[in-house]
């Protein structure tokens, strides 16, 4: 017992130590026979922390290491004293669940993942026992990916958890899953997850060596993972698509992209990306086709008016008042009259007050946040315009402006359409139409140079393929997507074998029916005479 009296003795004296150098993660330091030296080498290692709890065995002969903020007391007595009480052994180090080693920074390593470490005096193995607790939430589906008809299960913070989903929809021995380690501090455990074989090898090496570059203290989720890994961070366009949707990873690993999972996020980046799979929901697949073409088709026209109507309004009250049909100007006219300052300042003033709003809804709490929105947005609405600060047709041009840019699946797609929503107001009150033309342009030639992980950003459209438009502004029928896209890369083009030929064998055996049955009269008829 004076081993241990003499280290809790010292604990306020060894604060001034802090600041000293950690231990590497990277070299090893070999266990000692000695127990006090052991433990003290741990010890130091988490500065004295009050939550690595050391429990003294065999009259201090041995000790039991854990943090009791990552280890569960339960699994601690199932694993290691349970079977010593039942007679199975005398020996901790012959337990069947006992991993041993004699490397202290292994211990440190494993102490951290929630492991229990036993020691002896006078033995240099130790034995690392997982007692980790679990805590977590089962799947269900993300507020923000909602479908109608297909699966309602989602990823949860658990990473084992959302690969375990993600190998029930995919099994396959090809599915690969490579593990990494990120962040000097947080040591977040980040996995890589493709399809060997159809997966690209060089976009897989690629998306390894930008992990492997990461140099941070802290990573905590995929969000500052693709800060750090994609190509261009200053572009508005989010250039990995993130999910939190298991079916939707499964789909796009079996196309032959890649998907990144963070231990202690839902969301699973998946890369690369193209501009169009923002606008693709799960909910087109499981649809009749053309129904589903039509829903992509309002989505991609939402785009056109999510960025160019404040400012094709601004532009035609400002300077082309001609284009207005004869019918409808004196309304405009009498609309806009009595606003005192101009319409892009009143344009400007609209669009962030939706964002107030919209951004409030988001940080209340549920009922209250929708709460917000309805009633912050009628009042508001209303009030201004009784108040003659906006004009009626502005109010209607914003609310249509703000529906069209949440009709995008994709959130950060969503965000960037409202972002790029008021330079093109300033260009429009500023030129008018040319300024919305040369806008456009801009964003245009910015989309067809943008790149994710070396795939073309605003494909299949630059370059062009006439193949992959078949699930791009249309959805046509699965049976007919026979190859998979060209911007995933993939090694196997191939993705469906002819899969209706029963419908060519019925087509054949009606029309073989068909010329029977007109045979069968004659012959009636030669019969009878």
């Amino acid at each position: 017992m004076g081993i241990f009296t003499r280290f809790f003795r010292n604990n306020r004296d060894k604060l001034a130590d802090r600041h000293m150098s950690e231990p590497s993660n990277e070299k090893e330091r070999p266990s000692s026979k000695k127990l006090s030296e052991n433990v003290k080498y741990i010890l130091d290692a988490f500065h004295q922390s009050n939550d690595l709890k050391i429990r003294v065995l065999k009259k201090g002969d041995a000790a039991l290491l854990y943090f009791e903020s990552l280890a569960e007391h339960e699994k601690i007595h199932e694993k290691i004293f349970a079977p010593i009480e039942m007679g199975h052994t005398e020996d901790v180090f012959h337990l069947p669940n006992a991993k041993q080693t004699k490397d202290l920074e292994e211990v440190v390593r494993t102490l951290l993942r929630g492991h229990a470490i036993y020691m002896e005096e006078g033995k240099k193995e130790i034995s690392q026992f997982s007692v980790t607790s679990s805590f977590g939430r089962t799947p269900e589906e993300p507020q923000n990916e909602r479908v109608v008809r297909g699966a309602h299960d989602g990823f949860v913070e658990n990473m084992m958890t959302n690969i375990n989903l993600v190998r029930k929809r995919v099994e396959h021995r090809d599915l690969t899953i490579k593990y990494f380690k990120l962040g000097k501090k947080t040591n977040t455990n980040v996995a890589v997850v493709y399809m060997d074989g159809i997966a690209d090898p060089v976009i897989v090496q690629e998306i390894e060596t930008r992990l492997h570059s990461l140099d941070s203290d802290m990573i905590h989720s995929p969000g500052h993972i693709e800060e750090f890994i994609e190509d261009k961070s200053n572009s508005p366009f989010p250039q990995m698509l993130n999910t939190e949707r298991p079916d939707r990873v499964a789909a796009n690993l079996v196309e032959g992209r890649v998907a990144i999972m963070a231990e202690g996020s839902p969301t699973t980046l998946i890369a690369p990306a193209t501009f169009f799979m923002f606008y693709q929901a799960p909910d087109d697949y499981n649809m009749r086709w053309f129904t589903g073409t039509f829903v992509r088709l309002i989505r991609l026209f939402s785009f056109i008016i999510a960025v160019t109507l404040p400012a094709f309004y601004i532009a035609v009250v400002s300077f082309h008042f001609e284009v207005i049909p004869d019918e409808l100007v004196i309304p405009v006219k009498a609309s806009i009259n009595e606003i005192a300052y101009p319409p892009i300042l009143e344009a400007l003033v609209m669009v962030i007050i939706i964002e107030l709003i919209r951004e409030a809804g988001i940080r209340l709490p549920a009922p209250i946040g929708q709460t917000i929105g309805i009633v912050g947005g009628l009042v508001i609405g209303d009030a201004v315009v009784r108040a003659g600060l906006v004009s009626n047709l502005m109010v209607i041009v914003v609310a249509l402006t703000a529906i069209a840019s949440f009709v995008v699946p994709s959130n950060e797609l969503s965000t960037a359409l409202r972002l790029l929503t008021f330079p093109l107001i300033l260009l429009a009150g500023t030129i008018g139409f040319i300024g919305i033309v040369f806008g456009m342009l801009f964003i245009i030639i910015h989309l067809t140079r943008l790149q994710s992980f070396g795939v073309p950003y605003f494909a299949p459209l630059a370059p062009l393929s006439l193949v992959d438009l078949k699930d791009t502004f249309v959805r046509l029928p699965m049976y007919m997507m026979k190859l998979r896209p060209k911007d995933a890369h993939a090694v196997k083009p191939i993705a469906l074998d002819p899969s209706r030929e029963w419908k060519n064998r019925d087509e054949q055996n009606q029309s073989k029916q068909g010329s029977g049955g007109n045979d069968q009269p004659s012959s009636t008829d030669d019969t009878t005479k």
